[in-house]
């Protein structure tokens, strides 16, 4: 049964709204003050609030705006019932995160409709959430054995024929399955250290205070380090031929340090491993309404606008017709990193037209 929570301060139409919903089967109770209405929503976990503004005390707003910055009622379906009828007051609600105002006085036939609007909405959140962690689940059967077996097989299967054939192998040959081991060994360890920096970047999302750990919260003359951080990448690739760089200067950028790192380190590996050498990369910047936003560019092969969208742990685009190397975690953990401090990141990109990627970080 659905739990509807009532907070209103007259206690006449408190009462007369919870037996008008009890009558059409929810199972409705009240609080006669914001504080108490918070505690109930806190302990009871309703399925949805309807609340009045104007309260002494802990008035409205402050409800909205103490159970939002709770994780554990954050979610739960909210509608204002209110006789300010200025629009000040309605954009105060709504940049709050309320779903639905109903001024009074109002019809119980609209109210019905609006909590029923409500319920449906959330069902379809909870269905599409349930949709997307079916196929997770599905991505994570299908592309974490072969992630770990891959390499797994190369370094067991080289490490037995070096043993068995030590005594009439070449140097050079010694040298060349070495490398092969050492390859597969370092694409585990990028795997096992990426998916330890995207639990760590989960956590900081949840709990805020976490984003210490990612060291200092800004990041000095970004664009000098973006040109150590990329050019070094392509000279490793033997790639330094392709890159461009045009970057503006600024002091200082909102960013974790140590993200702010990783943020390049995850595009242009991407920009390597799905573009092919003489095909440019390139990195701008520019100063634009108290942003310091960054585009980075590459002509590979880019993707299906739609499969943006869809970034997120384990995905991995084209797998049918592409042999990709990586557990689809890199973009994740952009996207991550920038909900994290607060930027912005678009992307842009169509098969066969390349990848672009526009990062706003906040100028501090």
């Amino acid at each position: 049964m659905t739990t509807i929570l009532v907070i209103d301060d007259t206690q006449d139409l408190l009462e007369d709204i919870v037996e008008a919903l009890q009558a059409e089967d929810y199972e409705a109770y009240g609080a006669t003050s914001g504080l108490e209405g918070v505690r109930l929503a806190q302990e009871s976990l309703p399925d949805l609030i309807i609340c009045d503004i104007m309260m002494p005390g802990m008035d409205g707003f402050e409800v909205l705006k103490t159970l939002r910055a709770d994780p554990k009622t954050a979610t739960i379906p909210f509608i204002f019932l209110t006789a300010l009828t200025g629009r000040t007051d309605r954009r105060q609600g709504m940049s709050l995160g309320a779903d639905d105002f109903l001024t009074k006085p109002f019809a119980v036939d609209e109210l019905l409709t609006s909590i029923e609007t409500q319920i449906r909405k959330r069902q379809e959140l909870n269905d599409l959430a349930e949709g997307h962690l079916m196929e997770l689940r599905n991505t994570i059967v299908t592309a974490l054995p072969h992630e770990l077996r891959t390499p797994l097989n190369t370094i067991l299967g080289f490490a037995d024929m070096l043993q068995l054939e030590a005594e009439v192998l070449k140097p050079d040959q010694i040298i060349s399955w070495a490398q092969l081991i050492s390859d597969a060994a370092n694409r585990l360890m990028r795997m096992n250290e990426n998916f330890l920096y995207y639990a760590r970047l989960r956590l900081a999302l949840s709990s805020p205070e976490n984003a210490e750990s990612f060291g200092s919260p800004t990041v000095d003359n970004p664009e000098l380090i973006i040109s150590e951080l990329v050019r070094s990448q392509l000279m490793r690739a033997g790639r330094l031929d392709d890159l461009e760089l045009n970057l503006a200067s600024v002091e200082h950028i909102r960013c974790p340090s140590e993200n702010f790192n990783k943020i390049f380190e995850e595009l242009i590996n991407n920009a390597l491993k799905f573009s092919e050498k003489d095909q440019k990369i390139r990195l701008s910047s520019m100063v634009e309404d108290g942003w310091y936003v960054i585009c980075m560019q590459d002509e590979g092969r880019g993707m299906e606008a739609d499969a943006v969208e869809k970034i997120a742990l384990y995905r991995q685009f084209d797998r049918t017709l592409y042999e990709q190397q990586g557990m689809g975690m890199g973009l994740a953990i952009v996207k991550d990193i920038m909900d994290l401090c607060k930027g912005k990141l678009v992307i842009k990109t169509r098969p066969n037209e390349g990848f672009q990627a526009h990062l706003h970080f906040e100028i501090a």
